[in-house]
């Protein structure tokens, strides 16, 4: 009865470097005990990522190797599951707390509420991988199945392709707000500003430094609005841009640097 599918999935990855394949991902569905009664069974859906695990791999080049596996790339895993699921990741609340298995600095959990984790991503704690004789660095994640909320539709086909032949408009923001505020709760305001024109919101640069005080750090987001009907208007785009800033102060706190 394993509490987690992580250990075999783990030593999978050092069985396969064993034999001389550095770039490593694998995934596995199935039980998970988090204690002896039936309702303690969950169904799960994991997977690790080791060396650089992506099409270009870790490669002998003369550019330079692909970087290791890292903390994003067990995010972008857990959003891509959840997206073929039929959920929206945005929904969700993303904060620390993650298992002890995972780096403490370099992990997450995916909650929907203070009581349903949807998930925990992250790179694998030194600790963990040298207890179980992998080498590092590994990225890893486990979803939830049985925590995600009933599906609203029938199916999980997916809609219409909605194609705009209207070019994107970028604008980038600077907040400057307290070090311990997620990124994603601003990400998550940005977003909610306009859910009609905005289709991406994504984190772009962070600075720490004496010149914003003691505590409090830069957050850089970049924002794409794709026009529907029309080219927009400067006063529309500038309309967009204000609330976005609102949004964000009113969530997070957060001022728009000068």
């Amino acid at each position: 009865m394993r509490p987690s599918l992580l250990p075999g999935l783990l030593a999978a990855v050092q069985r396969n470097r064993n034999r001389g394949f550095a770039d490593v991902g694998l995934f596995e569905v199935g039980q998970a005990y988090r204690g002896d009664e039936p309702k303690d069974q969950v169904m799960a859906a994991s997977g690790v990522r080791a060396g650089a695990a992506a099409l270009a791999g870790s490669g002998r080049h003369w550019a330079g190797a692909a970087k290791d596996v890292d903390l994003f790339d067990a995010k972008a895993d857990v959003v891509a599951l959840l997206a073929g699921l039929g959920f929206d990741a945005t929904k969700a609340q993303v904060v620390r707390e993650a298992p002890a298995w995972f780096h403490p600095g370099r992990s997450a959990v995916l909650r929907l509420g203070p009581k349903v984790t949807l998930a925990h991503f992250g790179e694998v704690h030194p600790e963990t991988l040298k207890a179980m004789g992998v080498a590092g660095p590994v990225a890893a994640f486990e979803v939830f199945v049985g925590a995600l909320p009933p599906e609203r539709k029938k199916g999980l086909a997916k809609s219409a392709l909605e194609a705009a032949d209207l070019l994107p408009v970028r604008r980038d923001f600077a907040f400057v707000l307290d070090a311990g505020v997620p990124a994603g709760d601003v990400v998550r305001a940005a977003m909610a500003a306009d859910k009609t024109l905005i289709t991406g919101v994504s984190v772009f640069d962070v600075f720490e430094g004496k010149s914003l005080g003691a505590g409090r750090k830069s957050l850089a987001l970049e924002v794409t609005l794709q026009p529907r009907d029309k080219t927009l208007t400067d006063e529309e785009i500038d309309a967009v841009a204000a609330r976005i800033i609102a949004d964000v102060k009113k969530a997070t706190g957060g001022e728009i640097r000068g």
